[in-house]
């Protein structure tokens, strides 16, 4: 693959992911790799990752607490990636482990950080979850910084994960140590996933209606006094249960300007401020690959699509590494060497 800046707004095609024929179905690439046997095989390979780690509560700043997990690294050299799941992710979801376990065994140590009310931790702040909530991310930022002293930070995030970790690489106050960030398959407009969500095949709806349904519960359990989550969770609609959260738990008048207000595109990302990675596929279900070309023009910004590999997939086999792991790998290293 070229590492030759694009051409504004343009992404270079990746011709060196060629996954197996049986898995080049985009629904197939999306959904596997959460299935067993692919799950069983990606937590035993993840093994020593999973029980080297070590719990964190970083205070983010004006009463946030995140929660992440640090497990060490392996190599001679310090340095260290932070991970960042999608939206009703984790963080031992099966593509957060597999890439930290591979960058771990090339000597990184691995932060798995978790966003705000997700993976069990609606306990530890009483406002609600968001997208737009980009200063929970930035704070974490600075607080996992701040731990590692001088150690070099290297960042990638899943989906929404990578929505934020883009638009916090964005933000002045971003700490010195962070290297560079890489982000699998972003959220780039939430409008156009939301419609791509809608019109396409409906189990991605009712897979995140239900996971988001689940998560509001254990949150109104335990702030009963401050949330009644009944009008949202009636409608069953993503589109409708996105709308009432705006109206009743956010600053947006109306849910436009909410879902523009964590778009990624037009010139969203022409304040970055280290060199940025994504690597999207024309094929995914839930992220318009059309939406890539509206993408700020950015000397430190390379975008790379592949024609297949879902929504955050890249599976070459059932059991093997995800070309999304190695390119993270190969981006980090190369940029090292710069």
């Amino acid at each position: 693959m070229s590492h030759a800046p694009p051409a504004a707004g343009q992404p270079v095609p990746d011709t060196r992911f060629r996954p197996a024929r049986w898995l080049r179905n985009r629904h197939l690439q999306s959904i596997l790799p959460s299935l067993p046997p692919r799950r069983y095989w990606t937590r035993w390979r993840a093994r020593a990752l999973l029980a080297g780690a070590e719990p964190w509560l970083l205070d983010c700043g004006e009463g946030v607490r995140l929660k992440a997990w640090h497990s060490p690294g392996s190599g001679a050299r310090e340095r260290t990636a932070v991970l960042l799941h999608g939206w009703e992710g984790r963080a031992d979801s099966c593509y957060v482990l597999s890439m930290g376990a591979r960058l771990q065994r090339a000597g990184y140590g691995i932060v798995r950080l978790v966003l705000r009310d997700h993976d069990s931790t609606q306990a530890l702040n009483r406002g609600l979850f968001h997208s737009c909530r980009l200063s929970d991310v930035t704070g974490a930022l600075r607080a996992i910084a701040a731990r590692c002293g001088a150690t070099p930070l290297y960042l990638a995030g899943f989906s929404l994960g990578g929505n934020f970790l883009l638009r916090a690489c964005a933000e002045p106050a971003l700490p010195a140590t962070i290297a560079a960030v890489v982000a699998i398959c972003p959220v780039l407009d939430p409008d156009h996933t939301l419609r791509a969500m809608e019109s396409g095949w409906p189990v991605y709806q009712r897979y995140f209606v239900r996971r988001w349904s689940r998560s509001l519960r254990h949150k109104q359990r335990r702030w009963p006094g401050d949330y009644n989550f009944a009008e949202l969770l009636r409608s069953g609609d993503l589109r409708r249960m996105t709308d009432v959260l705006v109206r009743e738990c956010t600053e947006f008048p109306e849910l436009a300007c909410y879902l523009d207000g964590y778009a990624i595109t037009g010139a969203r990302l022409l304040p970055l401020r280290v060199p940025a990675r994504i690597l999207a596929a024309s094929d995914d279900p839930i992220i318009p690959a059309a939406d890539l070309s509206r993408l700020a023009p950015t000397p430190l910004l390379r975008v790379s699509r592949c024609e297949q590999g879902g929504h955050c997939g890249f599976l070459t086999s059932l059991y093997a590494s995800a070309y999304c792991d190695e390119f993270a790998l190969e981006q980090f290293e190369a940029l090292q060497r710069l």
